[in-house]
């Protein structure tokens, strides 16, 4: 992100988002690599591997969302089931659908395989769009009124 980018704001909250990230930045996103420092919030007991992705203090939208499915209920982890099923694709309502069934599945097999799932994702850089909470309905209800239109 640029310098001037205005701070404790969710990327999909900015107003032309690709105007603050920069081409490195934009490469750390889409590779996940700016998810690296996260590791040390691991070690130190902060945050777990998998889990969901922690929300901003101020995403008040994300954490209502979630505490209807107790997601706020467990650690937040570096990668979870939402991340690798929309990602940034998603609008609010349904990426906390995922983080509260990743609560009732929540097991080493289920954390094995979102585990498993992050890496295909994020080889594939599925989801990653800058900005883009939402992105999937926006694609659907596009495709639909121009069905109805047809």
């Amino acid at each position: 992100m640029r310098i001037d980018t205005p701070s404790d704001m969710p990327t999909h909250l900015l107003e032309n988002p690709d105007q603050w990230i920069t081409k490195v930045g934009k490469f750390l996103r889409k590779t996940s690599l700016d998810e690296l420092p996260q590791i040390i919030n691991i070690f130190k007991g902060e945050m777990s591997v998998i889990g969901p992705r922690p929300a901003l203090w101020n995403q008040y939208d994300l954490i209502a969302e979630r505490e209807k499915y107790s997601a706020n209920d467990v650690p937040v982890g570096l990668t979870g089931w939402a991340q690798i099923n929309g990602r940034d694709e998603l609008p609010i309502e349904r990426k906390a659908k995922p983080d509260g069934d990743y609560v009732k599945k929540r097991s080493l097999w289920f954390d094995t395989i979102c585990f498993i799932g992050t890496f295909t994702a994020v080889l594939r850089s599925k989801g990653v769009i800058e900005g883009g909470t939402g992105f999937i309905s926006k694609m659907t209800k596009d495709k639909e009124e121009t069905k109805s239109e047809g």
